[in-house]
């Protein structure tokens, strides 16, 4: 009986060993379950669970933690999230927006509020894609990021990017030239990102794209561009705050504030409900047909040399509406056909007309309130240069308290008691002696003897209108010009 029970004992053992071993059909099937329990971040029944790991990806939402990077900040993660950014690039689709521009369905990118540290540009697929969006976390610079990138960029090797050099100078493209050069990225949408310079280069770039969305992002510590757009068109800049420094006024070192918040050389874009706290120039425009709207500029102040807006010269068809310039000014250069509106002018800031080629055609300057201080009398409109060529230009219907009105048209009463009323609107009037129409009346006080009185306009120079009567009369006379 003993033998028997030990041979039972010894048969279970030896198949028992076989069964659990490592190239058993049983421990294979065991280990395949285990495996797919993990890949599901589920554990086993009976066994303590790890950590749940991130899938790369959950549908076409795709997670760069899942590839790696770290949401700490502390490792450095452009690896992770440029492979992250390549496999939404290459979703399969047989869809186009733009032509040969691929509809990628809305791939999303989700950062997860994850603090990234990245050395080197996030820097999109050569492949035109569009329908894409990236959303929620922040982009840090680490201390090798090169200074003269940005954060994210949107360019293709095809695409030809505007060289350094050329960065003020103005960018004057047709919708014909648009269409030739070619659309590579369509429909990105950026949403709720931080973007942290760490005073080394930029934001984010973009390049030959069209109808683009940046909405309730942050860029700071830039030293180049907070954005930069070239070329394409319809890129919409929406709730979003720009500063190279984290300040909220009146701070100690506004003399040194450099770099630009948003630079715009393309076509057809629109800055609404932005508020820029601190850069050497607020807005750039070097295109046509842009539109700023709702945009609050507190950053470098006219006094240090800050710009709030500068319109480059050949940026035409631009308007400003609803605009908050505080303590910093907006800059023409030429304008042509420029509209300037509801726009509230705080701490002497002021419009400044710059001459480049001397030429003014159709400008609109109209229904702002302009308040400063009292003892300096900053003029609201202010010409830097000589303007030779002025066509179509109405500066009128501002209100004004602390500083010096300037309008293309005046109105104003002389009285005396003779043969000469002079009315100088030099003080008024924009353009130095510039008068190009003017109408009269006179009014005799107290009758005059003889009757009937001759009169007339003898002389416009220097913004001044001369009257003049042919007998000494007490009167007054009433002249309204415009420029």
């Amino acid at each position: 009986m003993r033998h028997i029970l030990a041979l039972c004992f010894l048969l279970c053992t030896v198949l028992l060993r076989e069964s659990y071993s490592a190239s058993s059909p049983r421990q294979k099937k065991l280990n395949e379950f285990q495996a797919k329990l993990q890949d599901n971040n589920i554990a086993p029944s009976g066994t303590p669970s790890s950590p749940p790991s991130i899938p790369k990806k959950d549908g076409r939402v795709f997670y760069p933690i899942g590839y790696g990077a770290d949401p700490t900040g502390v490792r450095e993660s452009s690896d992770a999230i440029l492979q992250a950014v390549s496999d939404a690039f290459n979703v399969e689709s047989e869809l186009e927006m733009v032509a040969g521009v691929k509809d990628l369905g809305g791939v999303i990118l989700d950062l997860q509020g994850g603090n990234y540290k990245i050395s080197k540009p996030i820097r999109f697929p050569a492949s035109p894609a569009a329908n894409l969006l990236v959303r929620g976390g922040t982009l840090r610079a680490s201390e090798t990021f090169p200074g003269d990138r940005h954060l994210i960029e949107l360019w293709s090797p095809n695409s030809q990017k505007q060289q350094k050099s050329d960065s003020t100078k103005p960018i004057i493209f047709t919708h014909m030239k648009l269409q030739s050069v070619g659309i590579y990225y369509e429909d990105i949408t950026f949403l709720d990102i931080l973007f942290d310079s760490s005073y080394r280069g930029g934001g984010i770039f973009v390049v030959d794209s069209a109808r683009i969305r940046i909405n309730n992002c942050f860029f700071l510590h830039f030293t180049t561009e907070g954005i930069l757009v070239q070329k394409g068109h319809e890129t919409f800049i929406s709730n979003c705050f720009l500063g190279q420094h984290s300040t909220v006024g009146g701070d100690k070192g506004e003399k040194g504030f450099s770099g630009t918040a948003i630079d715009l050389a393309s076509n057809d874009n629109a800055i609404t409900d932005v508020a820029i706290f601190s850069a050497a120039i607020g807005v750039l425009l070097r295109g046509q047909a842009n539109i700023v709207t709702g945009v609050h500029c507190y950053n470098k102040a006219t006094y240090w040399g800050g710009i709030g807006i500068l319109v480059k010269l050949g940026s035409s068809l631009t308007r400003i509406d609803n605009c908050y310039l505080d303590f910093t000014a907006i800059v023409l250069e030429d304008p042509a056909q420029v509209h300037v509106t509801n726009g509230l002018f705080l701490g002497d800031a002021n419009v400044v007309l710059k001459s480049i080629n001397g030429r003014i055609s159709g400008l609109n300057i109209v229904d702002n309130m302009f308040n400063g201080n009292p003892k300096n009398m900053i003029p609201v409109i202010k010409l830097d240069g000589e303007f030779k060529n002025i066509d179509q230009v109405v500066i009128n219907q501002n209100n004004v308290y602390g500083m010096s009105l300037k309008s293309t048209t005046g109105k104003l009463s002389v009285a005396g008691n003779g043969t000469k009323w002079v009315a100088d609107f030099s003080s008024i009037l924009v353009f130095p002696n510039r008068i190009s129409h003017f109408e009269y009346s006179l009014y005799i006080q107290g009758g005059v003897a003889g009757g009937f009185v001759a009169h007339a306009v003898t002389n416009v120079y220097n913004n001044l209108v001369v009257v003049e009567s042919d007998k000494a009369i007490n009167g007054v006379v009433s002249v309204a010009v415009d420029q």
